[in-house]
């Protein structure tokens, strides 16, 4: 797994950076109603992402949470109001917020148990009638029918962590129903031959492949045998869950 403490210092500049960002912030915020009057984000990395759902509601009271002191110390340069928390166990009373909302992050918890801990965690500190906004199916967004595809698919991980059907039914669990669903573009996201082999070097695609003994080698070298090694293929194309509060 990554260290997301020593991530933070180029987490944006190879993650698309401020176009995806805002694509992100605008596609939450349509799901979020217009009378919610405070958001929290859970896993809000870098904050890039917080402050420009913050900016793009100046009415909505933002706070952002991640469980790294590198990530959350930058997003407290973006968004005043960011706390130091494991998403599993949040600092907040029951029915504290409007709306919550997690990009980016279900994907990445493997740890048995955990996604539906932050799922229930999200919909505790929801008031009645909050929403919770999550991305959904986050590594298979990345799939654009590309010979890089082709070389990622003998060593798929079986089962996302984020599956649409797995995060239905942590939410139903907790009370949360289905309301709606947006879809963004992650702009500057895809991926090249050179830029997926560089990925799996520092371990980027763990919550996507399984790669075991000298698989990350193999996979290195299939990478390099493909055509247009600079060109980066299509952007993927994220979507986003909102679920309801009874």
């Amino acid at each position: 797994m990554l260290d997301y403490n020593q991530e933070a210092a180029v987490y944006d500049d190879t993650r698309g950076g401020l176009p995806r960002a805002e694509a992100a912030a605008a596609a939450v915020l349509g799901l979020v109603p217009d009378t919610a009057r405070s958001l929290l984000d859970i896993g809000c990395g870098t904050g890039l992402v917080t402050g420009r759902i913050a900016a793009g509601r100046p009415g909505l009271r933002v706070t952002g949470s991640d469980a790294a002191h590198g990530m959350a110390a930058v997003a407290r340069q973006r968004v005043g109001a960011v706390v130091l928390a494991d998403a599993r166990r949040l600092p907040l009373p029951d029915a504290a917020v409007d709306a919550v909302s997690a990009v980016w992050l279900l994907h990445l918890l493997r740890e048995p148990g955990a996604v539906p801990a932050v799922v229930a965690e999200a919909a505790r500190v929801l008031r009645p009638g909050g929403v919770f906004v999550t991305t959904v199916d986050k590594d298979a967004a990345h799939d654009v029918g590309s010979d890089i595809d082709e070389a990622f698919a003998p060593y798929l991980a079986p089962t996302p962590a984020d599956g649409t059907d797995l995060v239905v039914a942590h939410a139903g669990e907790g009370g949360l129903e289905v309301v709606g669903d947006a879809f963004f573009t992650g702009h500057g996201q895809g991926r090249s031959p050179v830029s997926a082999a560089r990925g799996v070097r520092r371990g980027y695609y763990t919550s996507r492949l399984v790669l075991p003994g000298d698989s990350a080698e193999q996979l290195v070298r299939d990478l390099a045998a493909l055509p247009d090694q600079d060109r980066r293929r299509g952007d993927p194309e994220y979507r986003l869950l909102a679920f309801r509060r009874g």
